[in-house]
């Protein structure tokens, strides 16, 4: 499924809310090796068997995702504020999202 995307390239929605899409300027190197580590990060997380092996791997994917850009400081350099896991009809983007064709924005809703 594709999922709409603002048009910025900075988020896209699922379920709702916008979810900050990884730095486009990341090599394409890096980002697969950080892609990498996500995927064996949430793999730990599914296998955990303790509360401390749970801790310790979700620290890993929230690293791996500092890396890619989804959470930390935003990835933008002109000051616009992250709005990650806001509804976009909340936002300044609001405009955009009650542009979208229904068929879209169902799309973002699931």
């Amino acid at each position: 499924m594709r999922y709409p995307e603002t048009p910025d390239g900075r988020y896209f929605v699922a379920k709702g809310r916008l979810w900050r899409k990884s730095d486009p300027s990341l090599p394409e190197d890096a980002r697969q090796a950080a892609v990498r580590d996500l995927m064996a990060a949430r793999r730990a997380v599914r296998d955990a068997d303790t509360p401390d092996a749970t801790r310790a791997a979700r620290a890993r994917v929230q690293e791996a995702k500092v890396r890619l850009g989804e959470r930390g400081p935003p990835w933008w350099e002109d000051g616009a504020p992250d709005v990650t896991r806001r509804a976009p009809w909340n936002t300044a983007y609001s405009g955009w999202w009650d542009g979208l064709p229904e068929a879209e924005r169902a799309r973002g809703l699931d």
